[in-house]
């Protein structure tokens, strides 16, 4: 093995290995150290590939004083699978995993006790030194890095590289998934280098170049992209340095009202958070709060975070919210007092910076009407309420046209310091109305600047024109006849009603996406416009729905000109999506990043719904799919081979109803989920007859072997070993069916103690004797339970003494008998 070639390292101190060993030769064996299941078992979750590891490590400490130990490397024996009850099936494939710590061997190899002290982090950190206002970089660590400088250097150094590869691999920082995680590094990056290390703007992205020369010959991308990376970080770094400023100033403020036992007020620390409006994650709120040393509503926040959570679960099926409106009477009085309908126009302002990203513009307003929860027009509105907010005009998109309404906060004028969070807006008769909770005092007159979430707004603006790329693909593949009954979408799905004569085959649903697919991937310009109504009345092609559009009405069209798109001649509506609609929409169709439709339904007859998920999640989709498509080729290959006994074809039986709910429940292309529930249909029923005919033949093996040993009578107990309790039963019916006078119980010890049951009483035998009865005396007599009828039952039990089993089963049926 690959150990017996290991150069001797003096410092090796132990080679720690699991029950199925490993070695290196020479290592004395004193450094080599067994563990049980506790300490050297990898699994990879909670079921799941998993075996026993073996792991070598290595003291930096070089032998003087306390031990440095590090794992340098692991060995892991994939061998079984912990199955969801949490018992261990070997795998029909076994292979060795093995990782190694590049960067822990390099700090072995160079004599370092860090891996920060390596030549792959000392670049980094230099020029992090050259760049801020802080002390050289010293590797201090706990309690000796007083002011956390060091801690600082190593954030920022990681940080910096593992956002450098991961854009330069396409992935950019974002709102779920691993653009989360990594817009959270950055966002953590930017607090330690401004606030501790006092770094100018623009610092991170002046870090990129450095990382390129660094890791760029083993990361060619990084060379590729480095201009592109560096743009990225540079603006996202000064987008946030705003939020952050911001949102010091609003913790510091909030801090001096607080008493001596006061924690920081949850909705607060939400407000400023990735969930909220600022987008400080969570984490570095807490990190902030504790410098000061401020304990946070920790249960106030999980009540938040729980909310947000069910209002993100609602899927498929959106649930009305019910939020504050305006009845008839408030409406009226507005019209009496003469206030016209809200400006919403600034809803449509923001652009593409270069890029890529968007810049959405900001919008100051005037409070017109505040409103109570129960509809009453008030002056004003006081500390922790909540009120409905009316303004002369607002960039938030109200909920219409099947777009979830926009959230985000407002601000006074002047006072920048107190946030409004704005959770949703509705149209009510031409008015906006903003659902607003009030920290401070509002009133009618006061002068606020909006700010609309602009990741739930970018989310929103991917699905929806990734709802109008859906509604063109449909037509494509199922006809230009095609109709759309409705759609909505939020950030997180998107859901589309069609008309259609049959279910989507699954060549249908590939299709679909695929030319979707192909819009995004060649980044089309969409185009918008406004223009009169009777302009668009004999367009071929274009889509509407059987609703009132307003005159003039917005037009959205995709990679052709609105002007173009409306000229009747030029057909252009018939080959690219083309409709009347109000929502906002990307300015590029690339940003949709992917399509993929998990889940399909029909509402009633004639109409389809189909929901749909984009960007980074239909990317997970499809490896969910992928890697579901690999485990079922394997399955049907193993089914293939055709020579196994009972117990494997059992476990391949069991494996493809496992393989059958995880395609059921998976999120993952509908398409391939339907292919891959027919194809797991037949192999579970090929694994079945295999089942059976291994369980008849061994059953009818066992029963001539106790047929032999028995003579005729009117009683058979005994013991066999039957792989099963499908096999145990098979086992006494063949018995009872040739030996039709005799009444037959036997039991099969199994591993790990468990005793199974089986029986089946003559039909000659008296009213009394019942097979139920029966199995129920002995498995009592074990400790377990029994189930059955009158004729046949089965149990299962556990017991060291079979031969007192076996004695109170004969007792029982003589009795009986």
């Amino acid at each position: 093995m690959w150990a017996e070639t290991f150069p001797i390292i003096p410092s090796l101190r132990c080679l720690a290995i699991g029950p199925f060993g490993g070695y290196i030769l020479r290592v004395p064996a004193s450094r080599m150290l067994s563990f049980g299941p506790q300490e050297n078992f990898w699994e990879m979750g909670d079921t799941g590939p998993c075996g026993p590891c073996t792991e070598i490590h290595y003291d930096l400490a070089g032998g003087v004083g306390a031990p440095q130990l590090v794992e340098l490397w692991n060995l892991v024996f994939m061998q079984h699978n912990r199955e969801k009850d949490g018992s261990l099936q070997p795998l029909p494939q076994r292979h060795v995993d093995t990782g190694m710590g590049l960067e822990r061997l390099l700090a072995v190899l160079q004599g370092r006790r860090s891996t920060y002290d390596t030549d792959l982090f000392s670049p980094l950190l230099n020029a992090i030194y050259q760049g801020c206002g802080a002390p050289p970089y010293s590797g201090r660590v706990g309690a000796a890095d007083e002011g956390h400088t060091d801690t600082a250097y190593r954030v920022v150094a990681d940080h910096i590289r593992t956002l450098s590869i991961c854009i330069a691999d396409g992935v950019s920082p974002g709102m779920s998934g691993a653009p989360l995680v990594l817009r959270r590094l950055l966002r953590r990056a930017v607090r330690f280098s401004t606030e501790l290390l006092r770094a100018p703007p623009g610092f991170l992205g002046s870090l990129v170049p450095v990382v390129v020369e660094t890791l760029g010959g083993a990361y060619p991308e990084l060379q590729r992209n480095s201009a592109q990376i560096a743009s990225l970080v540079s603006e996202d770094e000064a987008a946030f340095l705003a939020s952050l400023q911001q949102g010091r100033r609003i913790i510091e403020r909030t801090v001096r009202r607080l008493g001596p036992s006061d924690v920081f007020p949850a909705e607060v620390a939400w407000s400023l958070s990735l969930s909220g409006n600022l987008g400080l994650p969570l984490d570095l709120v807490k990190l902030m709060l504790e410098e000061k040393g401020v304990q946070l509503d920790s249960a106030g926040l999980e009540r938040l975070a729980q909310e947000e959570a069910q209002h993100r679960a609602q899927q498929a099926e959106p649930v009305q919210e019910q939020g504050l409106r305006l009845d008839v009477h408030a409406l009226g009085a507005l019209q009496r007092q003469g206030v016209p309908p809200t400006d919403d126009s600034p809803k449509y302002n923001y652009s593409l910076r270069p890029s890529g990203g968007y810049e959405f513009g900001t919008c100051e307003a005037q409070v017109l009407q505040l409103y109570t929860e129960d509809g009453t027009a008030v002056a004003s509105v006081g500390e922790g309420q909540r009120c409905g907010l009316l303004l002369d005009k607002t960039n938030f998109y109200a909920e219409q046209g099947g777009q979830a309404s926009d959230r985000g906060y407002l601000v006074r004028v002047g006072l920048q310091d107190v946030l409004f969070p704005v959770a949703r807006a509705q149209v009510c008769g031409g008015f906006i109305l903003h659902e607003v909770a009030a920290p401070e005092c509002l009133k009618v007159g006061d002068q606020v600047q909006l700010h609309v979430d602009e990741a739930w707004r970018l989310s929103c603006m991917e699905k929806h024109t990734a709802v109008h790329l859906l509604n063109w693909a449909l037509r494509q593949a199922l006809g230009p006849g095609t109709e759309q009954r409705g759609s909505h979408l939020n950030p997180e799905w998107l859901r589309f009603d069609v008309a259609t004569q049959a279910p989507l085959t699954p060549e249908q649903l590939r299709a679909v996406e695929g030319t979707v697919q192909k819009a995004v991937g060649q980044d089309e310009a969409v185009y918008m416009e406004e223009v009169a109504l009777a302009r668009t009345a004999h367009v071929p092609g274009l889509r509407s729905l059987d609703e009132v559009y307003p005159d003039p009405v917005r037009v959205v069209s995709v990679g052709v000109p609105v002007a173009q798109a409306l000229n009747p001649a030029s057909q252009a509506a018939l080959q690219t999506s083309v409709e009347l609609c109000c929502g906002t929409h990307l300015l590029r169709t690339g940003a949709i990043g992917d399509l993929v439709i998990i889940g399909e339904r029909q509402l009633a007859k004639g109409t389809t719904r189909l929901l749909a998920i984009t960007g980074e999640q239909a990317q997970q989709a499809r490896e969910v799919g992928e890697s579901l498509a690999q485990e079922v080729e394997a399955a049907a290959a193993r089914l293939s081979q055709g020579s196994w006994d009972v117990v494997e074809a059992q476990r391949l039986s069991k494996e493809m109803g496992r393989l059958i709910d995880a395609v059921d429940t998976a999120v993952m292309p509908q398409w391939q989920r339907r292919e891959l529930q027919a194809t797991l249909k037949a192999l579970r029923r090929r694994a079945n007859t295999a089942v059976r005919k291994l369980e008849m033949g061994q059953a009818a093996q066992k029963t001539q072997e106790l047929l032999q040993q028995h003579s005729e009578g009117p009683l058979i107990v005994d013991t066999v070993y039957a792989e099963s309790l499908s096999v145990l039963v098979k086992v006494v019916r063949q018995l009872c069916k040739q030996a039709p006078s005799t009444s037959v119980l036997l039991l099969s010890p199994q591993p790990l103690g468990q005793v199974l049951c089986a029986c089946q009483v003559a039909q000659s035998a008296t009213p009394a004797f019942t097979a139920e009865a029966w199995a129920l005396a002995v498995c009592s007599h074990m400790g377990g339970k029994a189930w059955g009828s009158r004729v046949v039952a089965q149990g299962t039990g556990s017991t060291a003494d079979l031969d007192a089993a076996l004695s109170t089963a004969r007792a029982y049926a003589l009795n009986k008998l």
